[in-house]
Formats: structure tokens, sequence, C-alpha cells
């Protein structure tokens, strides 16, 4: 039973992470956002889109009530953060398999320069059927780690959901 325990987690740190080295480069591409408004705060360098706002950076998708984009040198690289609110806010990345990533939570958090997704307030990420269920999720897209936590004032805890991996025609004749 260990051993399987060991196996099924093993499985979903790979499906979650599968194929993102590929996508390194998508990084590198430029930050796309529409809404219905936006307002500028030069003086702090943050934007703040409202109203169906949609967010696209490569192959990743980020859809929200409110953004705020925050551009600044100690950032990195990118000098980008931008947090999405919603309800809920939701984050999609398509794999280079062709699987979706898709995440839910009341904030969305994508740190573009440290490549790294925090999602907050009932967080939900998804991958071919495996979801976490978490008040809080981390998910680093370089290190593809994802840590998950069920929040100080939250009584409830981490939920994982496994599925069963299914059979092709091929293997089920056998």
């Amino acid at each position: 039973m260990t051993n399987r325990l060991i196996v099924t987690v093993a499985f979903i740190g790979l499906t979650f992470s599968s194929a993102l080295a590929a996508n390194n480069n998508d990084f590198a591409s430029q930050v796309s956002i529409k809404a219905g408004k936006q307002t500028a705060q030069l003086k702090t360098n943050i934007g703040i889109f409202e109203q169906n706002v949609e967010i696209i950076h490569g192959n990743r998708q980020i859809n929200a009530d409110r953004l705020e984009v925050h551009r600044r040198a100690e950032l990195g690289e990118n000098k980008q953060l931008l947090v999405a609110t919603g309800n809920p806010a939701r984050f999609t990345e398509t794999q280079v398999d062709g699987t979706v990533l898709s995440a839910t939570a009341s904030e969305v958090r994508y740190d573009v320069a440290n490549k790294k997704l925090t999602i907050k307030g009932d967080a939900e990420i998804n991958q071919a059927g495996q979801i976490i269920k978490a008040q809080s999720i981390i998910y680093d897209m370089d290190k593809q780690l994802i840590n998950a936590e069920k929040g100080n004032e939250n009584t409830g805890r981490v939920h994982t959901i496994l599925v069963p991996e299914k059979k092709s025609n091929k293997e089920q004749g056998k």
C-alpha cells in the first residue's frame, strides 16, 4: 500500500509538471491585458484593471474581476507581479502535451520573473482530473513543485482527489 501511495504522489507531481521545461521560452513573451476599465498609478508603477479582465502570457491565461499589475525593478528581470482577484479568479495553462492545468481561487498571484503562481482563498488546482483543494497553493513553475496548505484560520485540511489512469483500447484487449 505504501509503494502504491508513493507511486501515486509521484504521478501527481509528474502530471502537474510535465512538459514545463519545454515552455521556458514562453516566459519571455509579452503579457497582454484586456479589461473594461484601466487606471494607472504612475508614481508607484501600479496598473489597475477592472471589469472582465483577461490576461494572456504565452500559453497561460488569467480571467478575473480585478487585476493589479506591479512593475518595479526589485521584482526581477520581467519586473511584473500580477495580482488577480475574482469570484473566483481563474488561471489556465496549456501544456505541451495538450493537457490543461487550471486553477481557481479568490486571489491568483502570478510572479512572472520568478515563475511562481500563488492562489489563495478556496484554492483549487486541476490537471487531467487530479485535483488539489486547499486554502493556499503555491505552484513553482521552474522547480515544478506544488505546495498546498490549509491556512491558519481554516480548520479544514488539504484535499487531494486522484483518479485512475484510463487505459487505451489496446491495453484493455490484452
